[in-house]
């Protein structure tokens, strides 16, 4: 139970971190969708990179899941994909 609230918190900081960087505006709902999404896209570009010593998937900290954001928003944006807003 703990790890789910743990998920939800690094998502809502670094989608916090993705939408002020990349100056868009959300719901806070896709804001912690964006950073969980976020964290699973660096999570996967860490484990390529380097990988875990139990050979788990581990998750990304907080860097790599705000890269992740901002890179998952980049696309979005590109895509003209928008979210629902405040």
């Amino acid at each position: 139970m703990f790890h789910l609230i743990w998920y939800v918190l690094i998502g809502l900081v670094s989608g916090v971190i993705a939408k002020s960087v990349m100056h868009e505006h959300m719901t806070l709902f896709w804001t912690i969708v964006i950073g969980i999404v976020g964290s699973i896209v660096g999570g996967g570009v860490t484990h390529i990179i380097t990988r875990p010593r139990n050979e788990r998937y581990h998750p990304a900290g907080l860097i790599a899941s705000t890269l992740g954001a901002i890179l998952l928003l980049y696309v979005c944006v590109k895509l003209r994909i928008h979210f629902p807003q405040i």
